[in-house]
């Protein structure tokens, strides 16, 4: 495993969507969003990951784009490729893709509807991650995949897995962080709810994987880097002026509210999904709109 690949691993690195036009994966778009994210200054960018409705789509869609992303950003940007599902065989062939194509960590979330026991989870990642050289990162979304992880958990992938390096926590138990940051100082933490972005980073968490990174890039990284500055009144101030867009991509299911104000703000063409997904309600829509109009994030 390469010490450089896991010290890239830090900062805001913005979850992003998947394109859809007339029901396909729209590559050209997704290109786009990229290119944005690098003009940006973001740390890193995350594919397939829950933003990017990865159960919509085939594991050919998933697999070509990281070869899209890789191919596109090259070494100039860390990738971390989420390569989890509900299935063993299928997180197995997507780690093994994502790792052939040299991307800078995986991201494999707990399988989601089985609800396995804690000592099945260990067993799982380390079945997936097995003979792999490359860093990995356990995805704890409990929200969507009904799965809490434990400290102990954890800690036993520590022991066990010399690749394991750490969590996207998308949950609002800030008991785990501080448990685990305590009793494993080294372990990479991500941010993966929104609202919780300032409080991990505050806490010692690396970064963050964030949805609203494909609205404002810039304000993400300038939050991130405050933080590395311990400039705690700057970072604050960011915090409030983000919070009600934190809150707002959860008036629908993510990445419905996302897609929407994309559209509105002329980063993406169509905001399409993939059933059973459909696009923002008129409610929805109403309640976006007037943010939008008060909006303290547009694109610079």
């Amino acid at each position: 495993m390469e010490n450089k690949k896991i010290m890239q691993l830090r900062g805001s690195m913005p979850a992003l969507i998947t394109p859809f036009r007339n029901g396909e994966v729209d590559l050209d778009s997704y290109k786009k969003l990229i290119a944005r994210q690098l003009e940006k200054g973001s740390h890193g960018i995350l594919v397939n990951g829950t933003t990017s409705e990865p159960s919509t789509l085939s594991l050919e869609e998933r697999n070509l784009i990281v070869k899209t992303a890789k191919q596109l950003v090259g070494d100039s940007l860390p990738i971390v490729a989420a390569t989890g599902s509900g299935s063993l065989a299928e997180s197995r062939a997507l780690s093994l893709y994502a790792a052939s194509q040299n991307v800078a960590a995986l991201l494999i979330v707990t399988p989601y509807y089985i609800k396995p026991p804690q000592r099945g989870l260990i067993e799982y990642f380390l079945k997936v991650t097995d003979g792999l050289d490359i860093p990995w990162m356990l995805y704890h979304i409990p929200g969507r995949s009904a799965v809490h992880v434990t400290a102990d958990t954890i800690g036993q992938l520590r022991e066990r897995s010399s690749t394991f390096i750490g969590l996207k926590h998308a949950s609002l138990d800030l008991s785990l962080v501080s448990t685990c940051l305590k009793l494993y100082p080294n372990l990479a933490f991500f941010a993966g709810i929104e609202e919780m972005s300032f409080p991990m980073l505050a806490l010692g968490a690396k970064g963050l994987m964030s949805a609203v990174g494909n609205i404002c890039p810039h304000m993400l990284v300038q939050l991130v880097e405050a933080m590395w500055e311990n400039n705690i009144l700057k970072a604050r101030k960011l915090h409030e002026q983000l919070l009600e867009l934190n809150q707002a991509i959860f008036y629908e299911t993510n990445p419905i509210p996302i897609k929407y104000m994309m559209k509105r703000l002329g980063i993406i063409a169509e905001n399409e999904h993939r059933l059973p997904m459909l696009p923002a309600s008129k409610e929805t829509m109403k309640k976006l709109d007037k943010l939008l109009e008060q909006s303290k994030f547009l694109p610079e």
